[in-house]
């Protein structure tokens, strides 16, 4: 598996991406565009992987000074439940320890439930019920993990 930075080539296969995978039902905001600021954002990573020079996943991770923000994480739903999220969560996760990172925070549909438990099983807190979350029509759930050890 080998998970790299993405550039401006791998803008629009992400926002697609998004919009099948994440945005599902929702009006599309990970558009192309937005992904392309966030590849040349100096204060974000947007990591890929590829399978035969397909996008199989993605994670886009933005950085504060002492809190990082895991903005989207998606694998195609052909390569689900292979390890590919936790590996490409796990190399987010070392990059932002590197960085100084204390903790990452991150959000989900709260009727994802594949998601949530995919977060619980890698140490995410849920934080709190956001009701109207996602565009005022449907609720999300707020998740953080601590990088300090101990």
């Amino acid at each position: 598996l080998v998970i790299s930075l993405a550039s401006e080539y791998d803008a629009e296969d992400i926002g697609e991406m998004s919009r099948v995978e994440i945005e599902q039902g929702l009006p599309w905001r990970w558009t192309p565009e937005r992904v392309m600021r966030s590849i040349v954002n100096t204060n974000t990573n947007v990591a890929v992987v590829r399978k035969n020079d397909k996008l199989i996943a993605f994670g886009i991770m933005k950085y504060d000074d002492l809190v990082a923000h895991l903005l989207l994480l998606a694998v195609h739903t052909l390569h689900q439940r292979q390890g590919i999220g936790t590996s490409l969560l796990k190399w987010l996760e070392q990059v932002a320890s590197t960085a100084g990172i204390e903790r990452i925070q991150a959000e989900v549909l709260a009727d994802n439930v594949g998601a949530r438990f995919f977060y619980y099983a890698h140490k995410y807190k849920e934080r709190s019920v956001v009701v109207g979350m996602y565009h005022g029509s449907k609720n999300g759930v707020t998740l953080e993990k601590s990088l300090i050890p101990g």
